[in-house]
């Protein structure tokens, strides 16, 4: 199908369906509708306008895992083309290059902290290209970090997409000479130095348009390094580590009681003040950004989550005390979106 001939209206434009029953119930609940754009499927006309509307990007990072490779093109396309009509773009193409790519995440957030004068941190990074450097580059990556423990991810992540812990270079070379190495989708793979937490948690803010919705406290007791809320998302036992924390991805199925709010963190709280600025800044209207506490008292920023998904469990619950849960309040957002747009 052609997407200029779809009605005015609101538009989630993804490629994974597993995401968007926790939504379709949101918009259900507050009787509004909405429409979806596949990014697997259909095309535009480019001497055609869009409908008139509000379109929430939710491409992720890791559509390449699902056979949806070219997801990212076409998610391009589309909003090139929304935006050239000036329509309302929730997570614009220049959110969607963030979500991407984990070094361009790095890069703002450690030049937006330091522009700030704050003393929140990113963790050190090292980005190298293909596997032909690898070895030698873990290893005077390693020496910089005084040979402490240091992790892998890809660049292109989601998942917890090639997060795993290195005790030593020896290892890191067995892992790369070995059949269970995968070079990312981009190629990229960072090596990225350990972050361990004072206590056996992550937090994960979550924010509405712009707006801080609540802190969620993500036990990492268990050593996974998916820790995404969403139901759908499986655990890859290989992402598992004998550590308390990390620096690595937030997946999940159905485990509430690893998933809590942190009260004291609001939006008083410095950490999300100054993460509200860098969303305004950069114009990200949804999100989810995670930070560790770590064993020095650093508070250690190491992830963006733009596709950014919410645990049914803890959700209900806070429905259930009387409060508003992430996904009503976005569904809120949206609609006064489009109100404002057809008034």
């Amino acid at each position: 199908m052609l997407y200029n001939t779809l009605q005015d209206g609101i538009y989630i434009i993804h490629e994974n369906n597993e995401w968007i029953p926790p939504f379709k119930e949101a918009f259900d609940r507050a009787g509004v509708n909405f429409n979806e754009i596949l990014l697997t499927q259909g095309g535009i006309d480019l001497d055609s306008p869009p409908p008139q509307g509000v379109f929430w990007s939710r491409l992720s990072a890791s559509s390449h895992t699902r056979d949806h490779s070219l997801s990212k093109e076409y998610g391009r396309a589309i909003l090139s083309w929304l935006e050239s009509h000036k329509r309302c773009v929730i997570n614009g193409s220049d959110v969607l290059e963030l979500e991407v790519s984990k070094v361009k995440q790095a890069l703002l957030l450690e030049s937006f902290f330091k522009s700030q004068g704050v003393d929140f941190k990113t963790p050190k990074t090292l980005a190298v290209f293909g596997k032909t450097d690898l070895i030698n580059a873990a290893s005077s990556f390693a020496k910089n970090l005084n040979h402490k423990p240091f992790i892998t991810k890809h660049n292109q992540g989601g998942k917890g997409l090639g997060v795993r812990l290195f005790e030593s270079i020896e290892e890191f070379r067995q892992y790369i000479d070995s059949d269970e190495f995968e070079l990312p989708i981009d190629g990229i793979t960072l090596l990225q130095e350990y972050i361990e937490s004072k206590e056996a948690f992550i937090t994960r803010c979550e924010f509405i348009g712009g707006k801080f919705h609540y802190a969620v406290r993500v036990d990492t007791s268990d050593g996974a390094f998916e820790l995404c809320p969403a139901d759908a998302c499986q655990i890859d036992s290989k992402s598992a580590i004998p550590r308390p924390a990390f620096a690595g991805a937030a997946c999940e199925v159905g485990m509430g009681d690893k998933f809590s709010l942190r009260k004291e963190i609001n939006s008083k709280s410095s950490i999300v003040q100054c993460l509200e600025q860098f969303l305004a800044q950069y114009n990200i209207s949804v999100a989810g950004i995670e930070f560790i506490e770590s064993v020095s008292g650093d508070l250690v920023v190491y992830d963006i989550n733009t596709n950014t998904n919410y645990n049914s469990t803890l959700e209900s619950k806070i429905r259930q005390s009387g409060g508003v849960a992430a996904a009503d309040r976005l569904v809120e957002f949206l609609h006064e979106k489009f109100r404002a747009i057809t008034q």
